[in-house]
């Protein structure tokens, strides 16, 4: 998922210091219950409710009208599984925000009412859906539908699109709501294939993260099939007013008329970075891969569906200087999506490996100064969010067990420090080895769900044993167990940057006004930079010649208004207010929300952003809905 780089919204550290000592790298505090194939399967995850190590779903089949209407998917799920344990007499499900309706099991042939249980409801966790098995039952069959204010389901309608004469629908799995769309083992330890069918309005086009062809007529009945086994956060779905505009022959954008053109023009060099994994990493496994462009309210950058990556139209800026998202994403169908954390207490295994494989993509196709400046930016992000956190072990590579809700797993610490803990082990080993190692990880481990200490083994015995002096134990676990930035981190340092470092602080000192600074050839990475980087304190005066100069105010890039407008919160330039307004009336996505919220909040804004946010809101996704209400709470 993307990105949530450069913010740390749950972050808060109190020490940068490194872990010290030379121990040996910690061991995973689990138990073995079950076998499969003489490997132990652990029940490591605790945000679920399922028994998924004694008994796991192996394949989903869906059957679901959408309904706009009511705001509900309404149909059956057909669930086949496997017993771990023979003993095992209950399937165990995630659901939350569902009605069931009825319950079945296949046996002998036949299907059977079934003896079932609810759980009382968790605000979280949502309720355990228990099942009881007969002695040789292989499937259950679930009727049930969706709840019209599902958190994992955003009905937006005609009038919140673009074309204004259509309703649109749109999900968001990750990190558990694939249980608020369909009872389901909601955890990444379990990988599952399925196979869907949906109905909507004729005149709409539905679409999932499976196998699709582009060129499906519009009739109301769409058939999806996933051949290969993903962790259900990876089910998605999108109806709407969709059209389809090809960039090669398997990779092209799904979008809303208004902005088809443009996306497929923004991110036509998809096909390149493809090119660039390969390369790297081994070749794509997933057939197809498009993209949608979701309407404003999607909350997050990106996100990795398999084969249809859900994308926030804030990527549009009309240069190409934000398609490192897109890089992201698709790095995403190796590393998450191919090899996946077991539980979202290892997430950096998701977002840390995609971080630096999106990096390395960005410097092959564009070179290493755009690289390093993307490097540049994301420390910058880290250090703030460091600096933000509430205790040390929230800055940990392996979350702390006692995390609430697994959202605050993905902060700046899961991306951009796992992502620097593999450019440390680049350094240290070379490329020439490291880049055939991570290669072969990804083959061996290829649709299959690993942990923090399933990494470090398989690190210790493919590179580790042949380089012995290369890094030591109390080095990886000051990067993975131990709190703050590592003193071995990378200190990137880009060219560009300390050019505009260089003008800032003549402005700074007077030495030069802000209209006779020559920023013509200024990418948006050096803009950031000249934004980000400001000393706190300056005044509106200052404010209001840098906007005259450069009329930040109102930008059409994203990265950049969102950059601005945390300056002038913190300085109270009032002139800027309308526009931030608007900006957080029509723009849903959650990294420039979120700290824009949290900044109003901290600010002494209270009133007013309490004010936009209660027009806003019905806008946003559910997910940024709680995210914000927990800000303005506080």
């Amino acid at each position: 998922m993307s990105h949530f780089k450069l913010i740390a919204a749950s972050l808060a550290v109190i020490s940068l210091v490194a872990c010290k000592g030379g121990d040996s790298v910690k061991p995973p505090a689990e138990t073995s219950i079950g076998t499969v194939s003489n490997k132990p399967v652990i029940k490591y995850d605790k945000f679920t409710y399922s028994n998924y190590d004694k008994v796991q779903m192996t394949h989903l089949d869906l059957d679901l009208d959408v309904d706009f209407d009511r705001k509900v998917l309404s149909g059956t799920a057909e669930i086949e599984f496997k017993r771990l344990d023979k003993a095992a007499n209950e399937l165990v499900l995630d659901t939350k925000d569902l009605t069931i309706r009825s319950v079945q099991i296949h046996q002998s042939g036949s299907w059977k009412d079934a003896t079932y249980a609810l759980s009382d409801a968790d605000k979280t966790m949502g309720q355990a859906l228990t099942i009881l098995l007969l002695e040789d039952a292989d499937k259950a069959r679930i009727s049930y539908e969706t709840g019209p204010g599902a958190e994992g389901l955003q009905w937006l309608s005609p009038a919140q699109t673009a074309g204004k004469k259509h309703p649109f629908l749109f999900s968001q799995a990750q990190a558990i709501n694939a249980r608020t769309m369909t009872p389901v083992q909601d955890t990444p330890a379990v990988r599952i294939t399925y196979s869907a069918t949906l109905r909507t309005p004729p005149e709409l086009i539905a679409l999932m993260s499976a196998d699709q062809d582009p060129n499906t007529p519009r009739d109301g009945e769409y058939e999806f099939d996933m051949p290969q086994p993903i962790p259900p956060y990876l089910l998605a779905i999108a109806a709407g007013d969709i059209k389809f505009k090809a960039i090669n022959d398997h990779i092209g954008v799904y979008a809303e008329d208004y902005i088809l053109e443009e996306s497929a023009e923004e991110f036509s060099e998809t096909p390149d970075m493809e090119v660039a994994n390969t390369e790297l990493y081994g070749p794509y496994r997933w057939g197809r891969y498009d993209l949608i462009v979701l309407p404003p309210s999607f909350p997050y950058g990106g996100m990795e569906n398999p084969r249809l990556s859900f994308l926030t139209p804030t990527l549009v800026a009309g240069d190409k200087s934000l398609t490192n998202v897109v890089a992201h994403e698709l790095a995403h169908s190796w590393s998450g999506n191919l090899v996946t954390n077991s539980s979202w207490l290892d997430s950096w295994l998701n977002e840390g490996f995609t971080s630096y494989v999106e990096n390395r993509v960005m410097e092959s196709l564009y070179g290493v100064e755009r690289a390093t400046m993307e490097q540049a930016l994301d420390m910058e992000g880290l250090k703030r969010g460091l600096k933000e956190a509430k205790r040390p072990e929230l800055t940990h590579l392996k979350m702390p067990e006692d995390i609430t809700h697994p959202d605050d797993a993905f902060t700046s610490v899961a991306y951009i420090k796992g992502a620097n803990f593999l450019f440390f082990l680049e350094d240290r080993f070379g490329r020439d080895v490291f880049d055939p190692f991570l290669k072969d990880y990804f083959d061996t481990y290829a649709f299959q769900s690993v942990t923090t200490e399933d990494f470090l083994d398989y690190l210790s015995e493919n590179l580790r044993e042949d380089h012995p002096d290369a890094v030591t134990d109390a080095e990886i676990n000051a990067w993975v167990y131990g709190p703050g930035l590592p003193d071995t981190a990378r200190n990137p340092v880009s060219s560009a940057f300390e050019k505009v470092s260089a003008v800032q602080a003549k402005w700074l000192a007077k030495e030069v006004a802000a209209k006779d600074i020559d920023v013509a050839s200024w990418s948006t990475h050096e803009w950031l930079h000249f934004i980000n980087s400001m000393p706190d304190g300056l005044t509106r005066a200052q404010l209001k010649e840098l906007d005259e100069a450069f009329s930040f105010t109102g930008t059409k890039n994203a990265e950049t208004a969102f950059a601005w407008y945390m300056q002038t919160i913190k300085a109270d330039y009032k002139a800027a207010n309308p526009a931030l307004r608007k900006f957080l009336m029509t723009v849903g996505r959650g990294k420039f929300i979120y700290r824009l919220y949290g900044a109003l909040q901290s600010n002494g804004k209270a009133d007013w952003a309490n004010k936009v946010y209660q027009k806003a809101r019905p806008g946003y996704h559910p997910i940024a809905q709680r995210r914000i209400d927990a800000i303005l709470e506080q």
